[in-house]
């Protein structure tokens, strides 16, 4: 029922902006729905499978230049559109079977090196634009991107509430809390990392890829630049990572922020915000929004633990994230010297 409810209340606020024939209206509704597709793809890869993602920008690039390329060449827009997620998958499907097998922060590492790889090869191939990149036709129209970019926002929230309802999502987060224990009942880790990450391509993907024909240009330095994972992580960690309704919160709050201060103020403080929240989220409010409401969230500073070598992740540091509370500090100097009988 809350699915239905929150799905019929993101249509809606698309189909009004549509109707308003406003432009800023029609602008503003369909960046909100890019970010809330953006965020809710990191939410499966990071909030449920539990691995840090820092190059997730990656898919929405592949599935920008994926439909430009292909409409270049004489492919219909509806094909390119169609064709950006399977490229995506295949990409998520060829890059995570060796790095889904690391620990700590070499798969963060390891997909940041790729996202920047890939722009550092989109930069130097004539084929793709090079640094000048791919001008496309004009093919959708605002009304066109806004109602493919609702659409693009309502299968990435419904991904993660079947997610979230699924044996899928209890595999996902019996891998994210413990592998060892995981694996002791039989769950192939690999194969549940691999699948989730593959998961989460396709709504970047889609969402490149409208994007592509919404600003008629692609180039590399827009679809692969890494400030759009930061942006992702801001609002999933303050929604709360594992939860797709309070990364849809965090979504809508950080994009309306950034709407206010982009055109009050300038961009640079948009930027500064973007650190503080970080700051914020990670000492004050870990689990998000969404664990004041009672939702089950997975704390960014668990997110955080992560990234160590398993070896140095203790079970105090792992209570203390629930919430247990902890033994009182134990006296460490040498023991008083017994009293002599009188």
């Amino acid at each position: 029922m809350m699915f239905l409810i929150i799905a019929l209340a993101v249509a809606l606020v698309g189909v009004v902006a549509g109707l308003t024939h406003s432009a800023y209206a029609i602008r503003f509704t369909a960046n909100l729905m890019m970010w809330i597709a953006l965020a809710q793809s990191l939410n499966t890869i990071t909030g449920y499978v539990g691995r840090v993602d820092f190059g997730h920008v990656l898919f929405f690039g592949v599935g920008a230049y994926t439909a430009a390329f292909l409409v270049l060449h004489g492919y219909p827009w509806w094909v390119a559109i169609l064709c950006a997620p399977l490229v995506a998958m295949l990409v998520a499907l060829v890059l995570g079977l060796p790095t889904l097998r690391l620990h700590g922060a070499y798969f963060a590492i390891a997909t940041w090196s790729f996202a920047e790889a890939l722009r550092q090869i989109v930069l130097n191939t004539k084929a793709l634009g090079a640094s000048f990149g791919l001008a496309l036709p004009s093919a959708l129209g605002y009304t066109g991107t806004l109602t493919l970019m609702t659409l693009t926002a309502l299968l990435a929230l419904g991904l993660n509430w079947a997610i979230e309802r699924s044996g899928l999502g209890l595999a996902f987060n019996t891998i994210r809390n413990n592998e060892l224990v995981a694996s002791s009942f039989g769950v192939d880790v690999v194969k549940y990392r691999v699948l989730g990450y593959v998961l989460s391509s396709i709504p970047a993907a889609l969402a490149g890829a409208v994007y592509a024909f919404w600003i008629n240009y692609v180039y590399p330095d827009d679809v692969f630049h890494g400030l759009k994972t930061d942006q992702m992580f801001v609002m999933t960690l303050l929604g709360g990572a594992g939860s797709f309704v309070g990364v849809l919160i965090g979504s809508v709050i950080v994009v309306a922020v950034y709407e206010v201060l982009w055109t009050f103020f300038s961009e640079q403080l948009y930027l500064v915000f973007l650190g503080i929240m970080l700051m914020v989220i990670v000492v004050f409010m870990p689990n998000g929004i969404a664990h004041y409401m009672g939702l089950r969230t997975y704390s960014a500073r668990q997110l955080l633990a992560s990234l160590l070598p398993p070896q140095l992740r203790g079970a105090a540091a792992s209570s203390k994230e629930r919430g247990e509370p902890q033994e009182p500090p134990t006296n460490q100097g040498p023991a008083p010297p017994p009293k002599k009988p009188s």
